[in-house]
């Protein structure tokens, strides 16, 4: 327990990053046949940039620069992570997946350093959503996006 939350120790990539209220947690099943771990983790970070800009929310990848901590994930153009994606993949079966900030107690992620990179700030859909005049997006909204991006059946 760390500051009222709960540390649970998992087996897959992306360090620490948080999960509770306000938050679209996803975990996946895809068919690993038909690409490899790169393949889905770039398929997903541009799934969900697909999503948010169906919202009329702006956000991109960032490429990890060689011998750097990882940057998958999710940004806004000002570099604040939205996104976090951590997955592992053995023996052809994905596990974990993505937490996207909706509208979280951003808070939270004051109290470790989030995807390893203590120099990240999180933001949320809604703090983008104001940024730029507009509602915050519905969570029910921002799954049927993210849904959609995605292709779920």
């Amino acid at each position: 327990m760390h500051a009222g939350i709960p540390l649970v120790e998992v087996d897959r990539g992306g360090q620490a990053t948080y999960h509770g209220p306000g938050q679209l947690i996803g975990y996946l099943m895809v068919n690993l046949r038909e690409r490899g771990p790169g393949d889905i983790v770039r398929w997903l970070e541009e799934g969900l940039i697909s999503a948010l800009d169906s919202l009329g929310l702006q956000a991109v990848r960032r490429d990890t620069p060689p011998k750097a901590q990882s940057l998958v994930g999710v940004w806004t153009p000002e570099h604040k992570k939205v996104a976090s994606i951590g997955m592992r993949i053995r023996g052809g079966v994905t596990s974990h997946g993505f937490a996207l900030n909706i509208a979280p107690d951003l808070a939270a992620f004051s109290t470790f350093t989030a995807c390893g990179l203590p120099e990240v700030s999180m933001a949320s859909l809604a703090e983008m959503a104001a940024a730029v005049g507009k509602p915050a997006p519905a969570e029910g909204a921002a799954r049927e996006a993210v849904a959609a991006a995605l292709g779920a059946v």
